[in-house]
């Protein structure tokens, strides 16, 4: 079977842009979420959220960068974030200026929602002003798959295009489909990731309604706290993540920098409930079981889970029992990133990929923040509170799991 390697990584994400940037930032346990201003919330219950940054300063959101101005009013948010994350990775990669067969170099990127602000807008639009002033462009703002084809359209890449949609597993969904690309020789290389913009009006009421978001509206940079006793539920978030997948070969023959192997992926169904899931995470046990085998290891050749990790009741504590059933309460830590960026949705398991692999390459495991008073089922699993823990990382899981009860889990090795 054909390797799979990560030669590329870019973030946009609410707590930097950039990958060392935002690797420095969560290292350091520095939350991205603050009061929402992007519009008025001070009749929502919940009004705090993760956003990246604009401006021109390091670590900001500059999408001027990346797609001229003129073009951005073409493109929902959620592709410029896209955008810039893709351009990032490609550079990293140092693949810019490929002249190699585009026609096996394709992109798999994918969001949970899509163009939400850009249905928001236009359904105002034609409320209060009627069809004759809807954008032409609505259609191609509004579709998830656009982000896909813009970038392929900007670099030229001609191979397998595909946008995956499966909630808050859609980053996982995307990393394991451009995999299943390469092992069997549609690709050698893809642009894997996700991308997502929902800090919307109508995306913030919905989310409200069900009771799902933190409303600790007066202290945001707390408001996240996975498995902590106080948490209230998860904290929205924004931005992309996109990876350059390689094969293995190729990779070496051109020289390209490794930062690590995709070494196995898992995807399951809860076929519990459209949101809650399944008792105990049974789900996302089989998913993380499913990629140990597809990877050929063993749960102790696993030294980190990046957890899904969302603060919420039932999540928090079903992912624990099956990550502690699975690892031991003395085999692989665990820890959430999502207390310091939120949760960002369709971009999530694509952002926490790249702190996975970042762990490999720098021996060391992000915390989670805010983990104050551990909710009871913790007992002694280490779920790195609050400070990062210097280990070595050989090997790392992240999760994701999504509503409709879909779970994706992805294993990154080192290359030796």
């Amino acid at each position: 079977m054909r390797r799979v390697v990560v030669t590329g990584m870019g973030i946009v994400s609410p707590v930097g842009t950039g990958v060392e940037y935002a690797w420095k930032n969560i290292l350091n346990g520095v939350s991205g979420i603050r009061k929402i201003d992007k519009f008025d919330v001070s009749e929502y219950a919940s009004q705090i959220a993760g956003v990246p940054v604009r401006g021109t300063e390091a670590g900001e959101f500059n999408p001027d960068t990346v797609v001229e101005p003129r073009e951005q009013r073409k493109m929902d948010p959620a592709m410029m974030y896209g955008m810039v994350a893709a351009d990032e990775a490609m550079k990293d990669a140092g693949l810019i200026d490929y002249d190699g067969d585009k026609d096996l170099f394709g992109v798999s990127i994918g969001s949970g929602i899509g163009g939400v602000q850009t249905i928001y807008d236009t359904c105002l639009e034609l409320t209060n002003s009627g069809p004759r002033f809807v954008s032409p462009f609505f259609v191609p703002k509004a579709i998830i798959n656009m982000t896909a084809g813009q970038v392929s359209i900007k670099y030229g890449l001609r191979g397998p295009n595909i946008s995956v949609a499966t909630a808050c597993a859609t980053g996982s969904h995307a990393i394991a489909e451009a995999v299943s690309f390469i092992r069997n020789g549609a690709a050698d290389l893809m642009l894997a990731g996700g991308t997502e913009a929902a800090v919307t009006p109508l995306a913030v009421a919905g989310f409200a309604a069900m009771k799902a978001l933190s409303t600790r509206n007066d202290d945001p940079t707390h408001a996240s706290r996975p498995w902590d006793s106080a948490r209230d539920g998860f904290v929205l978030g924004e931005g992309a993540g996109v990876l350059v997948l390689e094969e293995y070969e190729h990779a070496v023959s051109r020289g390209a920098k490794i930062y690590a192997e995709v070494a196995g992926y898992g995807m399951t169904a809860d076929a519990h409930h459209i949101t809650a899931p399944a008792p105990h995470g049974a789900g996302g046990m089989r998913a993380m079981q499913m990629a140990l085998r597809d990877a050929g290891m063993k749960p102790s050749d696993v030294d980190y889970v990046n957890a899904h990790g969302t603060s919420t009741g039932l999540g928090d504590v079903g992912e624990l029992e099956a990550v502690r059933e699975l690892f031991g309460d003395n085999g692989a830590c665990m820890s959430s990133t999502k207390s310091m960026t939120g949760h960002l949705l369709g971009a999530a398991g694509a952002i926490e990929a790249i702190f996975s692999i970042l762990a490999i390459r720098d021996n060391i495991v992000p915390p989670t923040i805010n983990l104050e008073n551990p909710i009871p089922e913790v007992g002694s699993f280490n779920l790195v509170p609050n400070v990062a823990q210097k280990r070595e990382v050989n090997a790392s899981l992240s999760n994701s799991f999504g509503f409709g009860g879909t779970n994706a889990s992805v294993i990154f090795k080192r290359v030796k």
